[in-house]
C-alpha cells in the first residue's frame, strides 16, 4: 500500500459519508429504471422524496422508516419543500404546474389533507418553492418568471381557519426564468437568469441587487448573522456571478463587495471520506483556476455557503472569503441541506448522505463505527488536526493506540508506520487541564455528602491508597457503609434490651429494605450519614497521623545541632493536637455544618411556600414580614463573619461599605441556591431594610450593604433593572453593582484581585464576545472598566451602539454624561435605515416618559443661544429657524412619533420655550393651532415656510385673510441687520421675494384663485396696497393665462359636444 499524502494545514474539514441509503431506495422501489426519485427536501424530522410517478415519500430520519406516501395525479413531482417552523406542513409542485400544500396531521392521528391548491402556474415548469419563515405561506417561481404565493388554512390557526380558502396572489413577474427563491424576515429574494431582485412583501417594494446583469443559472441566498458579535445584525445576502464570483450585499440589496474564488479553486480537492472507498487518497497536484457558474447557493451550518456543479461540491466561508473545501462528486443533480448534513440526488436517481465535519470529529465517528482503515487514513492525512492538544478531548491517546492495535503488520505495514509517527507526535491536553487532572490523579472519584463535604475515594493500587486508607473502605459503596452502621447499632440495642427483640427485628427489616433499595428520593438520616463520614475521616486522620509520626521518627529528616553554638538544644513541647482531638474537631465542625445547612434549607423552603400563597404574595406587608423572618437565618449561616445573629438591622445603621462577596462561602446545592436567589433578589427589590419610616433615607445605604454582602445569591439581570428603575438618583447603588459584577466576571479568570487588569480595550472585548455571547451585566461591567470613556468621552460612547441590544440606552444613560448620551442615542438611531428610524426610536421609548426627558436633553445641548432665537418678550426672532441644532435629526424624530394630546401640548410648549421653531410649527399643525403657526411664520418672515412638503400651506380664504392681516401687522418691524443668520444677500439687502409681505402673499393667492379674486380678498381685509411694476406684470400674465385656459377648455368642450352628437346621429 502506498504512503498516504498529508493534506495542507489550511484543510481542516472533510465531507464524510457514513450511511448507505441504497436499501431505503430499494425498499421504496426507486432503484428501478421505470420509477426514479426526481427531487428531495429535508428537515429535522423528515426526508421527503418526490418520484416520477407523482408520489411523495415521507421518510422519518430517526431509523429511516417510511411513514407516509402522498399521491398526485397531476404529473410527476418536480419540487418539494418542508415548512421550517411547522413540520406538519409540506409543499409539493408537479410537472403540470400544480402546487399543493399538505397538512400531515400526525399529532392528531388524522389523515393528511390538501389545505391549499394553486393552478396559477398551469402549463409552466415550477422551478422553485420557498416557505415563509414565520407564517403558513409558500412562494412559487416558474420558468416564465412569475412569482406568486399561496396561504395554507389550518385548524391550528383557530376555529374556522381550516374552512377558509385564501386566494392565490401574484407578487411579480421578472424578466426571465426564476432560478432560486429565498425568504427571511419579511424579504423575498428572487434570482432569475439575468439579475437578482429583493422584495419587501409587507410594503410591496422591489429592489434590484446590483446594476450589472448576467446570463445563465446563478443562485442567491440569505445569510443570517447568528454568531459572535454579529448577533442581532441584519442578515446578508449572496448572489452568484460569472467567473466563480459571488456578490455580498446588505439586507437592503446594496452590494458591499465581490468575492473572487477563481484562483482559490486552483487548490487540490479534498478526498471524500466514504464507506464505499476503503483508503481515500489525496492528490497534491495543483489544478488550473476554475471559472464556474454556481447554479444555486445554500446556507450551510452557521457560517458556510454551499454550491455544486454536476462534477463537484464547493463549500465557502464568505465572511473570510476563503474556500473551506471542494470535493469531486459526480453526477450531482440536486442537494438539500439541514444544518451540516447534505442529501445529494444524483442523475441516476440514487441518494447519498454526507456530513460536513472537522477532521477530528470525523475520526471520532469513524472510531465509534469501528471503521479502522478509514479512521487511520484520516489521522494520517490530517495530522495537523489530530496532533494538537485540543483534539485530545475527542480523540484521547489511548483510543489511537487501540486503533493501532487493530492492524496487522503483514497487511498494513505502511499504514501502521505512519500511524505510529502520528501517535509519537501527539500533544497532551493543555497545561491548565493537566494541572487540574494531576491534582486529582491519585483519586478515582468523589461524592458529595448531605453536609456539603466532598468525600474523595482513592484509586486502587495508588500510592495514596497504600498510605492513607483501607482497601475495604474504598471499595465499599456509601449505601453499604450506612447499612453496616445501622445494623451495628441495632445489635448493640439488642444486647441492652433483650425484651424488644421482636420489635427490633421488624425495625431491622425496615432499615434493611431502606438501604437495599437505592431510591434517590429517600433522604438519609443525618446522624447515620454523619457517623459514616466520621468513620471515613477517622480512618484518614489515623493513617495521616501514623505517616507524620513515621516522618518525625526518621532521624535523617531532623536538622543536626551546630556544636559551635554551645548549650543544649531545647526541645519544645509540641502543641499539635492529638489524633483524637483532631477527629473530634472535624466531627463537630461537620455536625455544625450539616445542622446549619438543614436549618437554612428548612427556613428557605418555609419562606418559598409562604410567598407562593397569593394572599402573601399580593400583600407587600405580609411579603416583607416573611422575608424578614427568613433573613436572620441567612445572616447567621451565610453572612459575613463580622456580622452576628443579632445584627439583623445592620443594613440601616449607616455602617461602612462591606467587602464585595461574589463567591459563596459554603458549597450550596443547585436547588437550594435557586431558592435562595429568588428570596434574596425579592428582598432587595422590596427594599426591606430597617424600619419603613426610615426606608426613604436609608434605602440606598441598606441596598448597597446587602448587595455587597450577598451578591453571590442575587439574580444579576433583575438587580440591573432594579438599579435603573429604583435607584437612578443614588449612584452608589449602581457603582456597587458594577464593581460586584466586574469582580465576579474577573474572578472566573483569576481568583487574585491584584492580577485583574485595570482596563480593557473594546477590540479585545469584541473578540471575547465573538467567541461566546455575553449577557448585559458582565458586558456592562467591562464597559465601565474601559478607560476609553475617560480619555475620549463622546467618541467612546458613540462606539457603545455596537453592543445594542445587549446594552440598552438606559444603561448608557446611567453611565455617561447627558451630552455624551445624546451622541450615543443619535448614533444608534442613525445606524438604522431611514425607513426604520422612526419605529426603532419608538421601540426605545420604554417607558413613554423617556420622550420628554430625551426631548429636553436634545433641546438644551448643542443648541443655539436662547437670545438668538427668541426676543425678550418670547416671540421668534427674524429667520431664527435657520440656526442649526446639533441634534436636529433626533428632535425631528421625537416630535413625529405618535403621542397623546397632553404629550403633544407639552412638546409644543417645550419647542416654543427653547426656540425650536421647526418643531413648534409641526406640532401646531398636529394640534390644529394653525393661527399660532401663521403668526409664528410671519414673525420668522420666511415665505418658504408656507410651501410644501414641510411648510404650513393655507387651505381656505379665511386663512389667507388671516395671514395677510398678520403680515401687515408684522411689516412695521425693523429690518434685520445685514448678515444675520446667514440669510442675507452679499450686498446686505434682504431678498424681498422671500419675505412675508401683503404683496408677496397676494401674488401667491393669485396663483391659487386668480388675480381678480386675490385683489378682492385684499380689499376685504382693508389693506391698501399699491403693487410694484413687477407684481402688476405678474397679475397681468396670470389674467392672460387664465383667459387662454378658459378658451382652451371651452374649445375642448365644444369639440366633445360635436363628437357626441355626431355619434348619436
Amino acid at each position: 500500500m502506498p504512503l498516504l499524502t498529508v493534506v495542507p494545514e489550511n484543510c481542516s474539514h472533510v465531507l464524510a459519508e457514513f450511511d448507505c441509503l441504497d436499501p431505503l431506495l430499494s425498499a421504496l422501489r426507486l432503484d428501478s429504471g421505470r420509477l426514479k426519485c426526481t427531487c428531495l427536501a429535508v428537515s429535522r424530522k423528515w426526508l421527503a422524496l418526490g418520484t416520477s410517478a407523482g408520489g411523495l415519500h415521507l421518510i422519518q430520519r430517526e431509523g429511516w422508516k417510511q411513514r407516509l406516501i402522498l399521491t398526485h395525479k397531476e404529473g410527476s413531482i418536480t419540487q418539494v419543500a418542508c415548512c421550517p417552523h411547522d413540520e406538519d406542513f409540506i409543499a409539493v409542485a408537479t410537472s403540470q404546474g400544480l402546487v399543493v400544500v399538505w397538512e400531515l396531521q400526525l399529532e392528531r392521528r388524522g389523515r393528511p389533507e390538501r389545505v391549499s391548491v394553486s393552478w396559477e402556474h398551469r402549463g409552466q415548469a415550477i422551478t422553485s418553492l420557498c416557505w415563509d419563515s414565520s407564517t403558513l405561506r409558500v412562494f412559487v417561481g416558474d420558468s416564465g418568471g412569475k412569482v406568486s404565493f399561496l396561504r395554507a388554512g389550518s385548524s391550528k390557526l383557530g376555529k374556522g381557519s381550516a374552512f377558509v380558502i385564501f386566494p392565490v396572489q401574484t407578487i411579480t413577474t421578472v424578466d426571465s426564468r426564476v432560478v432560486q427563491l429565498g425568504y427571511l424576515d419579511g424579504r423575498l429574494l428572487v434570482s432569475s437568469l439575468s439579475r437578482c431582485y429583493l422584495c419587501d412583501t409587507e410594503r410591496e417594494k422591489f429592489w434590484r441587487v446590483g446594476n450589472k446583469e448576467r446570463d445563465g443559472e446563478y443562485g442567491a441566498c440569505f445569510f443570517p448573522q447568528s454568531r459572535g458579535a454579529t448577533v442581532g445584525q441584519p442578515p446578508l445576502l449572496y448572489c452568484a456571478r460569472p467567473g466563480s464570483r459571488i456578490w455580498e450585499a446588505t439586507f437592503n440589496g446594496e452590494v458591499l463587495s465581490t468575492h473572487q474564488f477563481k484562483q482559490l479553486l486552483a487548490c487540490p480537492p479534498v478526498p471524500l471520506i466514504s464507506y464505499r472507498q476503503v483508503l481515500p487518497q489525496y492528490n497534491p497536484a495543483q489544478k488550473s483556476p476554475q471559472s464556474i457558474a454556481f447554479p444555486k447557493l445554500l446556507y450551510l451550518g452557521e457560517q458556510h455557503l454551499l454550491t455544486w456543479t454536476d462534477s463537484a461540491i464547493y463549500i465557502f466561508t464568505p465572511q473570510s472569503g476563503q474556500v473551506l473545501l471542494w470535493a469531486e462528486i459526480k453526477d450531482v443533480v440536486d442537494i438539500a441541506v439541514y444544518r451540516s448534513e447534505l442529501f445529494c440526488l444524483h442523475g441516476n436517481g440514487h441518494l447519498s448522505h454526507l456530513s460536513l465535519l472537522s477532521a477530528e470529529r470525523c475520526v471520532e465517528r469513524l472510531l465509534r463505527r469501528e471503521s479502522w482503515p478509514l479512521a487511520a487514513t484520516v489521522c494520517c492525512m490530517f495530522q495537523h488536526m489530530i496532533i494538537p492538544s485540543r483534539a485530545r478531548k475527542s480523540i484521547p491517546i489511548d483510543r489511537l493506540e487501540h486503533l493501532r492495535s487493530q492492524f496487522s503488520s503483514s497487511t498494513h505495514l505502511e499504514l501502521i508506520g505512519q500511524l505510529e509517527e502520528v501517535i509519537a507526535k501527539l500533544e497532551p491536553l493543555d497545561s491548565a487541564s493537566s494541572s487540574r487532572r494531576s491534582s486529582i490523579s491519585s483519586h478515582e472519584s468523589f461524592n458529595v455528602l448531605d453536609c456539603g463535604i466532598y468525600r474523595v475515594i482513592s484509586r486502587r493500587g495508588s500510592q495514596s491508597d497504600e498510605d492513607t486508607s483501607s482497601l475495604i473502605n474504598q471499595s465499599m459503596s456509601e449505601e453499604e457503609r450506612l447499612k453496616e452502621f445501622s445494623f451495628g447499632q441495632e445489635e448493640d440495642q439488642v444486647d441492652h434490651d433483650p425484651q424488644g427483640s421482636e420489635r427490633l427485628e421488624s425495625e431491622r427489616s425496615e432499615l434493611g429494605l431502606q438501604f437495599h433499595l437505592p431510591l434517590s428520593f429517600r433522604p438519609k438520616p443525618p446522624r447515620i450519614a454523619l457517623q459514616a463520614v466520621k468513620d471515613s475521616v477517622s480512618s484518614f486522620v489515623k493513617k495521616t497521623t501514623e505517616k507524620i509520626n513515621t516522618l518525625q521518627m526518621n532521624s535523617d529528616l531532623w536538622p543536626r545541632p551546630d556544636p559551635r553554638e554551645g548549650g543544649q538544644v531545647e526541645v519544645s513541647a509540641t502543641t499539635a493536637p492529638t489524633p483524637e482531638e483532631m477527629e473530634n474537631e472535624l466531627y463537630v465542625e461537620m455536625l455544625n455544618t450539616e445542622t446549619d445547612m438543614q436549618e437554612l434549607r428548612s427556613a428557605t423552603e418555609r419562606a418559598i411556600s409562604q410567598i407562593q400563597d397569593p394572599l402573601v404574595l399580593l400583600e407587600p406587608a405580609c411579603l416583607r414580614e416573611t422575608l424578614l423572618e427568613w433573613l436572620p437565618v441567612l445572616e447567621r449561616i451565610l453572612g459575613p463573619e463580622e456580622l452576628g445573629s443579632d445584627n439583623a438591622s445592620a443594613f440601616s445603621n449607616g455602617t461602612p461599605p462591606q467587602p464585595l462577596r461574589v463567591v459563596s462561602p459554603r458549597p450550596l446545592p443547585s436547588d437550594l441556591l435557586a431558592d435562595l436567589t429568588q428570596l434574596a433578589t425579592l428582598y432587595l427589590e422590596l427594599s426591606c431594610f430597617g424600619n419603613q419610616d426610615d426606608q426613604r433615607g436609608d434605602g440606598a445605604v441598606g441596598c448597597t450593604t446587602f448587595l455587597r454582602q450577598y451578591f453571590f445569591l442575587l439574580d444579576q439581570e433583575r438587580v440591573r433593572r432594579m438599579c435603573l428603575l429604583c435607584y437612578q438618583e443614588q449612584p452608589e447603588v449602581q457603582s456597587s453593582f458594577i464593581k460586584a459584577m466586574l469582580g465576579q466576571t474577573l474572578s472566573l479568570t483569576s481568583p487574585d484581585p491584584k492580577s485583574w487588569p485595570l482596563s480593557i480595550n473594546l477590540n479585545d472585548l469584541k473578540k471575547e464576545m465573538e467567541l461566546q455571547p455575553w449577557s448585559a451585566p458582565p458586558l456592562l461591567a467591562h464597559l465601565h472598566r474601559s478607560v476609553l470613556y475617560e480619555k475620549h468621552g463622546e467618541v467612546a460612547v458613540r462606539s457603545f451602539s455596537q453592543f445594542y441590544p445587549t446594552i440598552p440606552p438606559a444603561d448608557v444613560m446611567a453611565m455617561a454624561q447627558q451630552s455624551h448620551f445624546l451622541a450615543y442615542l443619535d448614533n444608534l438611531v442613525q445606524s438604522r435605515t431611514e425607513e426604520q428610524r422612526l419605529s426603532f426610536l419608538g421601540s426605545l421609548l420604554q417607558p413613554e416618559s423617556l420622550r420628554q426627558d430625551w426631548l429636553e436633553l436634545a433641546l438644551t445641548h448643542d443648541a443655539p443661544q436662547l437670545s438668538d432665537t427668541r426676543t425678550p418678550d418670547g416671540k421668534p426672532r427674524w429667520h431664527s429657524h435657520h440656526f442649526s441644532w446639533g441634534y436636529g435629526r433626533l428632535l425631528s424624530l421625537l416630535i413625529r412619533l405618535p403621542a397623546d394630546l397632553t404629550s403633544k401640548q407639552w412638546m409644543a410648549e417645550a419647542c416654543r420655550s427653547h426656540g425650536y421653531w421647526s418643531g413648534y410649527l409641526y406640532l401646531c399643525c398636529e394640534l390644529q393651532r394653525r393661527s399660532e403657526a401663521f403668526s409664528t411664520i410671519c414673525q420668522l418672515d420666511d415665505i418658504s415656510l408656507l410651501e410644501e412638503p414641510h411648510g404650513v400651506v393655507p387651505q381656505t380664504l379665511d386663512e389667507w385673510k388671516l395671514l395677510i392681516q398678520l403680515s401687515q401687522q408684522c411689516s412695521g418691524m425693523a429690518e434685520p441687520a445685514a448678515g444675520l443668520n446667514g440669510s442675507s444677500l452679499a450686498n446686505g439687502s434682504a431678498d424681498c421675494g422671500r419675505q412675508i409681505s401683503p404683496e408677496n402673499l397676494t401674488l401667491r393667492l393669485a396663483r391659487t384663485v386668480g388675480p381678480d379674486r386675490a385683489l378682492m380678498v385684499l380689499e376685504e381685509c382693508g389693506v391698501q396696497l399699491v403693487l410694484t411694476p413687477h407684481s402688476t406684470l405678474v397679475c397681468e400674465l396670470l389674467r392672460v393665462a387664465e383667459k387662454r385656459q378658459r378658451a382652451i377648455i371651452q374649445t375642448m368642450l365644444e369639440r366633445c359636444d360635436r363628437f357626441l352628437w355626431s355619434q348619436h346621429a
